[in-house]
């Protein structure tokens, strides 16, 4: 008996230290950003344009609206086709091509950011003659497919067999049973998985490098370059300007709050109470 409240005791506290060194790192990684960019929070960083180098001020109005540009079209390309593949995989795929499949998804959710970013590139910006906003969303939707093509799949399946036998005993045909039963009753995960994938790609900045490309003025629309927070980052991070740095790290800080945002968002999605609301 010794030895086993040892043993659990020990365990306990190499468990109990994971976890403080993880809540920790992002603890320190948020007090970081706030001790360093809180100070460039203002109203100007969210309503003004970059100011020529050399000036003092300014803000990223222009990278904030791009980033949210870029997210709608993520949310337009790549969602739907990652959905319908779930639902087909899950519900109505055969053995032999959902493996191919999934495989291809798997190595795509693995495969590194800025080698998406030359793919796109490829395919539309030389395509088309130049960066524009529309090539950067359909670089990050081409990572938002296979995460929501694995999510959902992997929540469909959760849903009992006998929600599907109840639905065609009542007569219902196979597409009709999915559309009715199946997909509302894993919806809330299927929301989540979304939900998550998208603020994954939020922070993703080589693919942009490739296709979006960057823009200090306003986007002209949805074919011209534009900027985006992620590249602002990159950009001023680099640069030997001390208030560039201020605001590298305040873009820093919104782009984390927005990460935030959408975790803590999914986990309402997936509560109890959000579960009696839907």
């Amino acid at each position: 008996m010794t030895w086993r409240k040892l043993v659990n005791l020990s365990m306990f506290g190499i468990t109990a230290l994971c976890t403080l060194v993880t809540v920790s790192t992002l603890f320190f990684i948020l007090g970081a950003l706030i001790y360093h960019g809180a100070t460039s929070l203002n109203w100007a960083f969210f309503t003004r344009l970059p100011v020529p180098v050399g000036e003092t001020g300014g803000g990223m109005a222009n990278a904030i609206v791009g980033t949210g540009k870029l997210l709608l079209l993520t949310i337009l390309m790549g969602v739907p086709a990652g959905f319908i593949g779930g639902v087909y995989l899950s519900e109505f795929g055969g053995a032999a091509f959902s493996s191919v499949v999934r495989y291809t998804a798997d190595l795509l959710n693995g495969a590194p950011s800025i080698v998406i970013g030359i793919l796109a590139y490829a395919l539309v910006v030389k395509r088309m003659g130049h960066f524009s906003t529309f090539a950067g969303g359909f670089a990050l939707s081409l990572i938002v497919i296979p995460i929501t093509l694995r999510s959902t799949e992997q929540f469909l399946r959760v849903v009992p067999q006998s929600l599907r036998e109840g639905a065609l005993a009542l007569g219902a045909s196979k597409w009709k049973a999915v559309v009715t039963v199946v997909i509302p009753a894993a919806m809330r995960g299927v929301l989540t998985g979304t939900i998550l994938g998208v603020a994954r790609v939020a922070g993703e900045t080589a693919p942009l490098l490739f296709t979006a490309f960057g823009n200090p003025f306003w986007s002209a629309g949805w074919l011209h370059p534009t900027s985006a927070l992620p590249m602002m980052v990159y950009t001023y991070g680099l640069a030997p300007y001390e208030d560039w740095h201020r605001q590298a790290w305040a873009a820093g800080l919104v782009l984390l709050v927005m990460m935030l945002i959408a975790n803590i968002g999914a986990r309402l999605v997936l509560s109890p109470r959000g579960a009696q609301s839907a």
